[in-house]
């Protein structure tokens, strides 16, 4: 837990203190909220730096007569997970009565500057329409966890074939290019994207691009080229991402060894 949100769970319970025995009672309480958040982060891969809540009681006399109260929280939390981080408001609307008690989310603003990722702007705005954090925060784990396995598979491809497999932007590219070490102008290019469902779930979009001269594409009388980006997807569906990108560079560079 860092600083900064430790001593906002502290000032929380300082302005509370009712039904705390000591303080030894409190440092105990704080101390069992911190191992919560560290297995929280540990097992999310989710880091809250920050957090504060205002409450307004919105409870009028004649609800109190009616053994209702109504009570609204606004909530500021900011973190990250992994490279990117976070500032999130929302507001929670608590009604409890005697056999009840309901809370919905009845605003949510979610800021993440940059975004490099397009897919995620729009996932964002999403969320805040349907005011749903915990989409929010679990499409974004997932994301996360993608980003890391394309950046790991591309810098794994780069070390093993160097002269073959080009990133331009690094190895947090959403693509990579293939060339032909012994034909120049010949090169295949692996699209990438993270995409987002209308419902949060995250999943890889692979597309294979082809770059080849037009001298090379008259002598295809088989059509290889053309059919190549939907031959790659098959390739996909039966071997697995990294499997078929293996296959694939392995191929163009036998073949050009040959």
């Amino acid at each position: 837990m860092t600083y900064a949100s430790r001593k906002s769970l502290q000032e929380t319970y300082q302005l509370h203190p009712e039904g705390w025995v000591s303080s030894k009672d409190l440092r105990s309480n704080l101390g069992h909220l911190e191992s919560e958040l560290l297995f929280l982060s540990t097992l999310t891969d989710i880091s809250i730096t920050n957090y504060s809540k205002k409450t307004e009681d919105l409870t009028s006399a004649e609800m109190t007569e009616k053994s209702i109260k109504k009570v609204l929280q606004r909530h500021r939390l900011s973190g990250n997970c992994h490279m990117i981080t976070f500032q999130v408001e929302f507001q929670t609307l608590e009604v409890q009565n005697k056999e009840n008690l309901s809370s919905v989310i009845t605003d949510l603003n979610i800021i993440m500057e940059p975004i490099a990722y397009s897919e995620l702007s729009e996932f964002v705005s999403r969320a805040e329409e349907r005011r749903d954090l915990l989409m929010f925060f679990r499409s974004l784990h997932s994301f996360v966890k993608w980003c890391e396995y394309r950046k790991r598979t591309f810098k794994h491809f780069k070390e093993k074939y160097p002269e073959a497999v080009l990133l331009s932007e690094g190895a947090s590219s959403s693509y990579m290019r293939i060339r032909s070490p012994s034909q120049p102008g010949f090169e295949l290019v692996i699209v990438w994207k993270i995409e987002i469902e209308d419902r949060g779930k995250v999943f890889p979009k692979l597309d294979l691009l082809t770059n080849v001269p037009q001298q090379a594409l008259e002598l295809d009388r088989n059509g290889v080229v053309g059919t190549a980006p939907l031959s790659f997807r098959t390739l996909l569906g039966v071997l697995g991402i990294e499997a078929a990108l293996e296959s694939l560079i392995r191929s163009l560079c036998t073949e050009n060894n040959n």
